[in-house]
């Protein structure tokens, strides 16, 4: 007996004592003495003072790029897939989808990038374009991308990047808005690259369609250049007259025979105009200079492990998402490789490869990713769905593999480590990690809050860590970043060197940096990484932007954060997202559709709270497999998914999938939704109810279903 006891209580004793020395041994985040509104600030434990470069005589976005190109010239830095053929097929429904048949990488040099980005910014100088003038970039992410931010960089341009997602109001807000620019657009087929007069724009067939639907409205139009040699044919744009079409290629040639000297920026010049995606109304432009960028890129430099020549990047967010922008400046400024790729052709069962036909994830086999959620979700249900499907030996192997790792993970002795690590992972996880590609080392995952459980999954099936982030538009996406031996759960990591985190008072809300165990609060982030402010919006600008009396530069996040005593931040909460119901009760939607969302029956979701009513609701875009599985297996009959989510079964199962997620994540009962809507169709960036990454537009959502929410209340 007692042989037994001790067999189990030694290794209990040695997990618990781990467990809280290495709480107590590693500080990430220490106080730090700074001006401003009272408060509780915490800065990177590494570094005492904020950090603005990690490169050595480098300044700006133009010299890292110079440096990076001269230092790393024969290796690999942008690859593209060749197209080898478009082909529709028909679903059984009657309706049409595209599907892509893509062969391999095909790629450019360091040096010949830096052949064409020269090219490119002499060719803008030799067709009459002047320092003053903006470049809008209104494009999906691609190589040409890329190679036109980094062109106009070397002529001391400002670029003002534009969600390709965009709808015609908001496209039509954010062009007008600028003056004196030129902008860059791009379709599904073509891209093209719109010179005016007042706007330079590159696009493709799609943006160009939207362009001559607002031409009416956009009169300084002069030019356009696709990125592409092949020149869409256009009567619209003939018959207005406004415009003349070039190549990207024909710039880069103009360029080549009339060099012009490099009009390098400095570092307090504006490098990027970035719109935002526009999730609380008409987007707005932040102005970013070329330092506000860099101090991100160099922060991000110290903490992710060993990024160097040999990692390669798959790079498929929006360029427009600063997230996506600043994690290409970083790859490349230490000499990796970048291969482009598209959400929709990301893996093998992606929506538009063709069967048969490799992901991108799979050809390129990247070492590092950048990743929101929702992406990281669906790779998650993804798997789930197949497994299940999978059912017998391999699911009850997968499961048990699953909770070994996951009690190791959480710091028992009593998980699987070691020898026993290694056979799951080549039993199980191995056919897993080969969905993307096999090689993943390192996620960033940053946009919005990631789930405790999706974390949980990517580590353990793809055996990597996630550098989970959290920051703004405002901030160049910097502000803090869990670091690669972090391994906990439903944070978002220590300040990165280049910021400082302070929380202040909310008192009307009910947080407090007075509070027990942990101090709450606002989230005010300073430092070299916030941004100059908001393009034509001084009044915005004035108020969440402050300098204090010591010279540094605060934005107020609207967040609410709690700092643990290692120093790092957990988001809690959001002052927008708070709504005060009938009765008293305070309801956090983003709390509770965090929560709720991981169902598996759940794609997105919209919790609804109102003033004049004691309880929630809740719109809900149902996900279609998870639900026909279920109604499969239960025998229920329909005639479509429409169909399916009409039905009292289908919402009573997925509302008991709620109360579920609720109980384990200790929700009260006014926080869970008493009615729900199912939605079959999906919401995309396109329709206008989420944003490109893919966060919920909820004014937009709630103007489009406002009839739908009326009948949840009257009902």
């Amino acid at each position: 007996m007692s042989a037994y006891l001790v067999g189990v209580l030694v290794p209990l004793a040695v997990t618990l004592f781990f467990r809280n020395s290495k709480k107590s041994e590693k500080k990430r985040g220490l106080p730090v003495d700074v001006g401003g509104e009272p408060g509780i600030a915490i800065r990177n434990s590494r570094f005492p003072t904020p950090l603005e470069t990690a490169w050595e005589g480098v300044f700006t976005l133009a010299e890292l790029f110079e440096y990076a190109c001269k230092r790393h010239g024969d290796k690999y830095l942008l690859g593209t897939r060749r197209l080898i053929a478009r082909e529709n097929e028909v679903a059984p429904d009657g309706r049409t989808f595209e599907k892509l048949h893509l062969g391999e990488y095909e790629w450019l040099t360091y040096a010949k990038v830096f052949e064409k980005v020269c090219n490119f910014a002499s060719g803008l100088a030799h067709i009459g374009h002047r320092r003053e003038e903006r470049v809008a970039i209104f494009a999906d992410t691609r190589a040409e991308w890329f190679i036109a931010l980094q062109g106009c960089f070397r002529r001391n341009v400002t670029v003002v990047t534009i969600y390709a997602s965009l709808g015609e109001d908001a496209l039509c807000h954010s062009l007008n808005e600028i003056i004196n620019m030129y902008s860059i657009l791009e379709s599904t087929n073509v891209n093209i690259l719109a010179l005016y007069r007042g706007y330079n724009c590159i696009c493709g067939n799609k943006e160009l369609k939207k362009l001559v639907d607002i031409s009416g409205q956009l009169d300084t139009v002069k030019r356009l250049i696709c990125m592409d040699d092949e020149i869409p044919s256009s009567a619209s744009v003939e018959q207005s007259g406004q415009w003349t079409i070039t190549s990207l290629s024909n710039v880069e040639k103009l360029g080549q025979e009339n060099p012009a000297k490099a009009d390098l920026p400095q570092s307090a010049d504006i490098a990027v105009i970035m719109y935002t995606s526009g999730s609380t109304g008409l987007p707005k432009g932040v102005m970013m200079t070329h330092a506000n960028v860099l101090a991100v890129v160099s922060s991000v430099r110290t903490i992710v492990p060993g990024l160097e020549s040999n990692d390669v990047y798959l790079a498929y967010l929006p360029l427009a998402h600063i997230l996506e922008l600043a994690a290409e400046n970083i790859v490349a400024g230490v000499g990796s490789a970048i291969g482009y790729g598209s959400p929709l052709t990301l893996t093998d069962t992606s929506n538009k490869i063709k069967r048969g036909t490799k992901g991108d994830a799979s050809v390129l086999r990247p070492t590092v990713m950048a990743a929101v959620p929702a992406i990281l979700d669906r790779v998650r249900d993804g798997v789930r769905k197949k497994v299940d499907a999978t059912g017998g030996l391999s699911k009850k192997l997968f499961d048990l593999a699953y909770a070994r790792r996951l009690s190791a993970l959480n710091g028992s002795w009593f998980g699987a480590w070691g020898l026993e690590m290694l056979l799951w992972n080549f039993l199980v996880f191995r056919k897993v990690r080969a969905v993307l590609g096999g090689r993943i080392r390192f996620l960033l995952s940053g946009g919005a809050p990631l789930s405790g459980d999706t974390q949980r999954f990517i580590n353990i099936c793809l055996g990597a860590p996630i550098g989970q982030g959290y920051g703004l538009t405002e901030t160049c996406a910097g502000a803090t970043f869990s670091e690669f031996d972090d391994t906990s759960v439903g944070r978002v990591g220590n300040p990165v060197p280049s910021s400082f985190i302070k929380l202040i008072d909310w008192p009307e809300g009910g947080y407090l940096t007075s509070d027990s165990p942990m101090p709450r609060g606002e989230i005010v982030i300073g430092g070299p990484n916030v941004t100059v402010g908001y393009f034509k919006n001084e009044e915005k600008t004035k108020e969440v932007y402050k300098v204090d009396e010591r010279g540094m530069r605060w934005f107020y996040t609207g967040d609410i954060g709690q700092f643990h005593a290692d120093g790092c931040l957990e988001i809690v909460d959001r002052k927008k997202d708070i709504v005060k119901l009938q009765h008293g009760e305070y309801v956090s939607l983003g709390k509770v559709e965090a929560v709720l969302t991981v169902s598996p029956y759940v794609d997105n979701m919209m919790l609804h709270a109102d003033p004049f009513h004691s309880y929630c609701v809740a719109l809900v875009v149902a996900s279609q497999p998870a639900l026909e599985e279920w109604a499969s297996k239960q025998g229920i009959a329909f005639s479509d998914f429409a169909d399916l989510c009409e039905k009292k079964e289908t919402m009573k199962e997925v509302q008991a999938s709620f109360l579920k997620e609720a109980k384990k994540s200790r929700l009260e009962k006014f926080e869970i939704p008493a009615k729900i809507k199912l939605l079959s169709n999906p919401w995309t960036p396109e329709s206008g109810l989420v944003t490109a990454a893919l966060k919920i537009k909820r004014e937009a959502i709630r103007k489009a279903f406002s009839e739908e929410l009326s009948k949840l209340y009257e009902s």
